[in-house]
């Protein structure tokens, strides 16, 4: 079996798993108690909040424990939102192929009375700086752009975009869930105000996740109750969760740059390969990119169809098609970059990990070739294209 859907979860890894386990049993106390075993607690989650403070060049103080990126969002992106409305600004920037926890948010904004302006993307799936600055009013109150699209892998110009929103006094965000443990993170150099992440996306557990708040932004609480986190998230910390987080993140930036290394070179494999197949064409600049996406469409098919013939052998993917959740839209991102509706249909997301050969990448681009070739075979869309009935797109 070859998993190549690490965009969407990545497997613990093992120092992860024994920092985890090794807690459960041992400092299992409340970190809110003040007898020892509280005391213990308290001690593993300020020293896990000190190494992922340490990670991302923040203070220990600025980083709010949640229960992962979509908490996160939620939380920066409404708390930005109630302090420009305190100051009579309601209007918000964002782009058309954010992650739906932001996407959804700003859309129940919308219904509160916000005005949000959402920059188109251009084909390459990269925002441009400039594009931003032009759209900044007198009443913007946020900026809220992700750091790497979670389907194409596109690495935005962050540092750039946090500039023009420190220049101009608007609170900036981004969604680095995709991001962090997979690219340099470091939150003064990206000019960042709120930001972001999630433990499983770098070999971390689920259900975990931080927000970094720049100091002097003030937070309005999703969750009351107790004073943890500061008294800006209540409920007792997942202290072992939480310590194998920092573990996983601690773990990924030490190996960043020679797991980099190997993952854009089986990565350019991988395009390279894919490349060869007739009318597909991979979604997203081939270089500004996540060292292990890997996104194309391919004409004439179906990506759910694709999907489950790749895991029938034994290739485990994802498609841009919402075809879990009852959906028959194509991906909301690839209609962002000008994709169409049937090339959109037609796509794959392989997302590697820094365990991938080249023996494992060369049988994902004959098994690809293979089934793309079979599910042409049978298919109108296709027959109308080579009939000259239909003009190809790719």
């Amino acid at each position: 079996m070859i998993y190549a859907d690490n965009a969407a979860t990545t497997k613990m890894s093992e120092a992860a798993i024994r920092t985890m386990a090794s807690l459960m049993e041992t400092v299992w106390g409340n970190p809110s108690s003040l007898y020892e075993h509280g005391q213990n607690a308290k001690e593993v989650l300020e020293s896990a909040r000190q190494e992922i403070a340490d990670i991302i060049g923040a203070s220990p103080k600025e980083i709010i424990f949640t229960s992962g990126g979509s908490e996160s969002d939620n939380q920066a992106i409404l708390s930005a939102a109630m302090t420009g409305k305190r100051r009579g600004k309601t209007h918000i920037i964002s782009t058309a192929f954010e992650h739906h926890a932001v996407l959804h948010t700003l859309k129940r904004l919308e219904k509160d009375g916000f005005e949000v302006t959402l920059l188109p993307v251009h084909e390459n799936g990269i925002i441009l700086p400039e594009e931003v600055a032009a759209a900044i009013r007198e009443d913007t109150c946020l900026v809220t752009i992700m750091y790497a699209n979670n389907e194409i892998g596109t690495i935005q110009p962050i540092p750039e975009i946090g500039a023009i929103c420190r220049e101009k006094h608007v609170l900036f965000h981004t969604d680095a869930v995709q991001a962090m443990g997979h690219i340099p993170v470091n939150v003064q150099d990206a000019n960042v105000d709120l930001l972001s992440a999630s433990a499983h996306k770098f070999h971390g557990p689920k259900g975990v996740g931080f927000l970094y708040v720049r100091k002097g932004v003030t937070l309005t609480n999703l969750i009351e109750g107790g004073a943890q986190e500061n008294g800006k998230r209540a409920g007792t910390e997942n202290v072992p969760g939480i310590a194998a987080m920092a573990t996983a993140l601690k773990e990924a930036v030490d190996n960043m740059p020679e797991t980099s290394r190997h993952l854009i070179a089986m990565r350019d494999r991988l395009i390279d390969g894919l490349n060869q197949i007739p009318h597909g064409e991979l979604n997203g600049d081939a270089t500004r990119r996540l060292p292990g996406n890997v996104n194309f469409c391919f004409e004439g098919i179906e990506g759910e169809s694709l999907l489950l013939l790749l895991d029938d052998k034994g290739i485990q993917a994802s498609s841009g098609s919402a075809c879990t959740s009852g959906s028959l839209d194509p991906s909301h991102v690839l209609l962002a970059i000008g994709r169409v509706h049937d090339v959109a249909h037609g796509s794959l997301r392989l997302s590697l990990s820094e365990d991938i050969t080249e023996e494992e990448v060369d049988t994902i681009v004959r098994s690809v070739g293979e089934v793309v070739t079979y599910l042409r075979s049978f298919s109108p869309i296709w027959r109308d294209l080579m009939d000259g009935k239909k003009a190809f797109i790719l």
